[in-house]
């Protein structure tokens, strides 16, 4: 039997030239006019259906991290998840310990290394393995290093003009903080960011997201984290149960908390233990996220960058 499509607001049957509502693809028109004439009906229908799909789209597993080009170990979002302690169990050793081992010297430390020639990054182990320090040549394309702030800002703008949206955030945030040795020029950053988001750049949606948010642009913060959280990045998703938390919507906050947590974010284990002892979380989940979190954190370690961060740790105190 063949099924009859027809203009939800008309009636006429136009086949595959009419086209769907692209909110909800639940209902098709045959123009823009009958769109407009049927959108005070069909409104209640498209923004509940919409929102299941941003939902389903939000909560599925997002993609594997990035990994160093070298040793091929998955790059974590914060350094701190490479520290290698006693895995973390409720009885034993708390998460939060993970946080406050390091807090004051690792927590805004970065593990990966750029290379603005080519755009490959590099895990501080690796680096830390070849005893060598930002000055090395690329091991990857046998750039030169040891450049100029000038000369490295044009290697940089070299990767914007061929649209590299890593390129793009990275010469964004110089602008941002002005650093680099390029003047502060906030409306520029922001012109980039955005453009390197639009491009797929989950670093500059989650950077959008920390600017909105300090302007008291809740919307927008919202929207560009959970961008970033869709393509991976296990800092935004725990701001995201954070916001959910804040409006009482423990269900939506635990179920951002464990599969950042599952990433290894230390931030979303520590929230989910504090959700347990109040009640908001049962056993069965806080074993099974505590396991999922101490695998990922296992896999990003190594004897390489245990080292890395003990020599950051020395020379940071």
């Amino acid at each position: 039997m063949t099924t009859i499509i027809c203009c939800a607001e008309c009636g006429k049957e136009r086949g595959v030239s009419l086209k769907a509502c692209k909110s909800c693809m639940l209902v098709k028109y045959c123009n823009p006019s009958c769109q407009r004439n049927h959108w005070s009906t069909h409104k209640t229908a498209c923004k509940q259906r919409a929102a299941e799909i941003r939902d389903e789209a939000l909560f599925k597993d997002p993609p594997a991290k990035e990994d160093c080009f070298i040793c091929f170990l998955p790059m974590p979002a914060k350094l701190i998840s490479c520290i290698s302690l006693p895995p973390a169990t409720i009885s034993s050793v708390p998460v939060y310990d993970f946080a406050i081992a390091a807090h004051e010297t690792l927590q805004k430390a970065n593990m990966a290394l750029c290379y603005e020639c080519c755009g490959k990054t590099m895990c501080g182990g690796c680096i830390h393995s070849f005893g060598t320090s930002r000055n090395m040549n690329c091991p990857y394309c046998k750039s030169v290093r040891g450049k100029t702030e000038v000369e490295t800002i044009g290697e940089l703008m070299m990767r914007v003009e061929a649209n590299d949206a890593d390129a793009i955030y990275a010469l964004g945030s110089f602008y941002y903080h002005g650093s680099g040795g390029l003047l502060q020029d906030r409306e520029k950053a922001m012109e980039l960011l955005t453009r390197a988001a639009a491009l797929g750049s989950c670093q500059a949606h989650f950077q959008l997201g920390i600017i909105y948010n300090g302007g008291g642009n809740l919307k927008k913060a919202k929207f560009h984290y959970e961008a970033a959280a869709m393509a991976g990045h296990e800092v935004a998703r725990c701001n995201l149960g954070c916001f959910e938390a804040e409006t009482d919507n423990m269900g939506r906050a635990v179920k951002h908390w464990i599969t950042a947590a599952s990433a290894g974010e230390q931030n979303s284990m520590h929230n989910l233990l504090v959700a347990f002892n109040q009640g908001s979380v049962n056993r069965n989940t806080i074993d099974s996220s505590l396991t999922a979190y101490n695998n990922s954190c296992a896999e990003m370690r190594s004897e390489a960058r245990d080292a890395y961060i003990l020599g950051l740790r020395t020379r940071l105190r």
